[in-house]
């Protein structure tokens, strides 16, 4: 049975590592822990953590970009992905093979102890380890960075920080983008139980970075609990816009001058600051030029962050799926707005977000919403949205479509020539579109 497991393509992978996921699971890290010392994954590397409720990704992103354009060996492990799951997992920003990662998901597999008939390292008696479809891609991700060597890994919170299962591996920096709503189920309902959660990623006497400008007390005071080295945006680094193209870094003695990020949007220049202090953090390990930090913010790109991917009709993608990411969205569509005419969004979310919150914050820039259902089982349903839609706003004019690429396909259809299309609400809704292209 184990030795046909060898043979698996990807697809097979994934569908056998989603079927693990054992219902009744003990939340915590001790089982990833074992598997850590089963599978020996103590990497020398330097490794740089990266929580937050918006602007992980990003931030993940300009550091991958940065530490790749300075010539190291760079790994990045985000989470979701949107057309294929092997963008969750890089090297030099380019995503690993399948053969790769059915290599690291075997080493994981046979460690957990089912092949425990077939594998001499692992004790015949040892306990099958239960393991959740992000434990075992987190731990599948690392295996492969120390296989192929890497000098810095850049690794992206799933959920929360404190009991995910990045958060098992030792950081060298640690970065909190932003505390806001969002995962309350898993997190608690307010910004204080969820910046707990968060600064569970901070680290003794290590660098302890927050891009939250308002962080929530427990985030600060866990943060100086722990003896961590606590830097705070607008207190211990700040960021300010010089002129259009151009935003200044400064931190104390050190002070760059430094393009915009080709990541458009304001809260980017946030996420560049988080990423430029925790290089300058790692100077001493990690050595870094000005000049890489200026060519990295040229190039740095992230699919569906506000991303143009057509320009007539002009079509922007956007992921944002909560009110903090909703109100960012708004402002760029404020800022990119033209005289002339029209918005309109294809939108769809899951049911388990706040809906509300997001329509709320949106609803001044869209003229026209092609609302769409999500063929998930946490969609939400295309008229229970626009129920949403028409009562915080009653003049909304909107449609209703089964799912959003049809929505998508209409929307191109109706499209005047100075109009846009805004593609958001889920990855999901930015994934079924972008399948399109």
């Amino acid at each position: 049975m184990h030795h046909s497991k060898s043979t698996k393509n990807l697809a097979k992978w994934l569908s056998y590592i989603e079927s693990l996921h054992p219902k009744s699971i003990a939340m915590g890290l001790d089982r990833v822990k074992q598997m850590i010392d089963r599978l020996k994954l103590h990497p020398k590397f330097t490794i740089i953590t990266v929580a937050g409720t918006n602007g992980k990704g990003s931030t993940c992103a300009m550091l991958e970009q940065i530490y790749t354009d300075a010539g190291y060996q760079v790994g990045c492990y985000t989470s979701p992905h949107l057309l294929r799951y092997n963008e969750r997992v890089r090297i030099n920003k380019q995503e690993v093979s399948d053969d790769a990662l059915c290599a690291a998901f075997a080493a994981v597999d046979a460690a957990r102890g089912e092949a425990a008939s077939t594998d001499a390292s692992v004790d015949a008696n040892s306990e099958i380890i239960a393991l959740t479809y992000f434990e075992v891609g987190t731990l599948a991700a690392m295996w492969h960075f120390i296989q192929t060597g890497v000098d810095v890994a850049i690794l992206e919170i799933g959920l929360g920080g404190r009991l995910d299962a990045v958060n098992a591996f030792e950081p060298d920096c640690s970065i909190v983008t932003s505390v806001d709503l969002d995962h309350q189920e898993f997190l608690g309902n307010t910004r204080e139980s969820i910046g707990f959660e968060k600064a569970g990623v901070y680290r003794p006497y290590v660098p302890a970075i927050c891009g939250d400008p308002n962080p929530p007390l427990s985030l600060v005071s866990f943060a100086h609990e722990v003896k961590a080295n606590f830097k705070r945006v607008h207190h211990d680094f700040d960021f300010t816009l010089d002129g259009v193209d151009s935003w200044r870094y400064s931190a104390g003695e050190v002070a760059y001058l430094l393009p915009t990020p080709a990541l458009k949007g304001a809260y980017q220049l946030n996420n560049a600051a988080c990423a430029v202090c925790a290089v300058e953090s790692l100077q001493s390990q990690l050595p870094v030029t000005a000049a890489n930090i200026a060519s990295a913010m040229h190039q740095v790109s992230l699919a569906g962050r506000f991303q143009t991917v057509s320009t007539s009709p002009h079509v922007i993608l956007d992921v944002a799926h909560n009110p903090h990411a909703a109100r960012a969205l708004a402002a760029n569509l404020n800022a990119s707005r033209t005289p002339q005419g029209q918005t309109i969004a294809v939108f769809a979310m899951l049911a388990d977000k706040d809906m509300q919150g997001v329509v709320q914050a949106v609803k001044d820039e869209i003229d026209l919403w092609y609302i769409a259902g999500i063929d998930n089982v946490r969609g939400a349903a295309a008229e229970e949205l626009a129920a949403i839609v028409s009562e915080i706003d009653p003049h909304a004019k909107f449609k209703t479509f089964s799912n959003a690429n049809i929505a998508y396909q209409q929307a191109c259809i109706d499209v005047g020539e100075n109009d846009k299309i805004l593609v958001f609400g889920s990855f999901y809704t930015v994934a079924s579109v972008m399948q399109t292209f």
